[in-house]
Parts: C-alpha cells; structure tokens; sequence
C-alpha cells in the first residue's frame, strides 16, 4: 500500500514538472527580446501588469466623441477627469484619469506622473524618462516649515488637484521642474534617478553591481546611464507579443 502511494506521489511530481515546463515554454514562445524596432500594442494601461503582459485597453473600447484617427487622441481622452471604456465582458467601466499607469501611442510607452503623461525614453530592464513634477507651497504653517508644504508626486498617477489641506481659496503658489527618473520593469517601481537607486537596481548583477559601488561619487554620477546600459545589454527584456 506505502509503496503505491509512492508511485502515485512520483508520477504527479512528473505530471506537474511537465506542465511547469510547458508552461514556461509557451511564455517564452510568446515573448520576445526587446528592440529599438519592438511597438508596444496601442491603448491606454491601467496597472503596471498590462504593461508587462502588453495588453492595454485599445482605443476601439474607449467611449469617446474624439476621432480615433485623430493625432491628438490621447492627449484629448487624458484632458478629461475620467474615462469610460468597455470590458472584456462589454460592461461599461468608468476610472479616474490620474489612476491610469498610463498608455501606448504609436508603439510607445507613456507613464503617468503626477497627472502627466510622459514618454519612457529608455527601454529596459532598467527604464529612463523625465517628467515635469508640480510642487504647491502654501504660506500657512507645516510640518516642514513656516510657509511650505509640498506635495509629492506619485508614479501612480494621483493629482494635487482633488485635494487640498489649506481648503479652498487658500493663498499659495507652485512650481514645476523637470526631473529624471527610472522605471524598475521588473517591479513596476519608479524612482528617482540618482547613484544610490542606479546602484541597487544593479545588485541583481553582482559584477556591474561591484564595479559601479567601487567608484567615486563624482564618478558614479558620470557613468550612471552608462551602466543603466550595460546592465540593460547583459539582461534583455523579454515582452509579450
């Protein structure tokens, strides 16, 4: 009896060992190494993991009066607050703008910052993009300081506009600037683009990871894309078709 059940515990082990491995074998049958020449499928994304998969929501389910055809279409659906779109199961769904990870247009990514949406630049394992951030600063008194109080981005999109701590009318004043960041595909996390991210988002490569550490801080600021691309080059990104 012992030894029959043995037999059965081995024979499902194998019978799941090969689904494992035809499993992971369509999902590299189904991705492929990302180029200069790769287009993402057009559409708007509402998480990082549509992204990943590329499967966004095209632009034939959104409810819209804009021309589909039109050049300006995305920049005209994310003026609105919110976008109507149909489901995979033709059910209506409404979802706030600012909530959107972002959308594809023409074959490339564009990621929501702060309400704005803004071309990934760099394409990797490791992503680079810049994006205008809004900082409001109000006279009242904050936690971080007599007449200041900022608000901070988000890589998920949420917008200053829908909140306010001072409540309405009251005095202030905001700055935009131009800032880099990078996007982690592997996580979806965005960050800052300076030497302390640059270096941990290279342990995962202990060599580059070793020589990048090694250097001095003014070095490092001077090679950081460098090794964004040679961390890049040695892991190539796989995506869905």
């Amino acid at each position: 009896m012992q030894r029959k059940y043995t037999l059965t515990m081995v024979s499902l082990f194998v019978l799941l060992s090969a689904y494992d491995l035809a499993a992971q074998s369509d999902s590299t049958a189904n991705a492929v190494k990302y180029t200069t020449e790769f287009r993402f499928r057009e559409g708007f994304y509402l998480n990082f993991e549509q992204v990943k998969s590329n499967k966004p929501i095209p632009k034939s389910r959104i409810l819209t009066s804009i021309d589909y055809k039109s050049k300006t279409f995305f920049d005209q659906v994310t003026e609105a607050q919110t976008i109507t779109y149909f489901d995979d199961l033709g059910n209506s769904q409404e979802v706030q703008t600012n909530q959107l990870w972002g959308y594809c247009k023409n074959g490339i990514l564009y990621i929501n910052i702060g309400g704005t949406f803004n071309r990934i630049t760099i394409m990797g394992n490791i992503c680079h993009f810049v994006a205008n951030v809004t900082t409001y600063t109000s006279r009242y008194n904050s936690p971080y300081g007599y007449g200041y109080y900022p608000y901070s981005y988000s890589p998920y999109g949420y917008s200053p506009y829908g909140y306010s701590p001072y409540g309405y009318g009251s005095p202030g004043y905001r700055t935009t600037e131009l800032k880099q960041f990078l996007l982690d595909f592997n996580s979806g996390k965005v960050m800052e683009y300076d030497s302390k991210n640059v270096e941990m988002l290279l342990m995962s490569d202990p060599e580059l990871h070793d020589e990048f550490s090694g250097l001095r801080s003014k070095k490092q600021q001077q090679l950081r894309f460098m090794y964004i691309r040679k961390y890049n080059e040695r892991h190539p990104l796989y995506i869905s078709k």
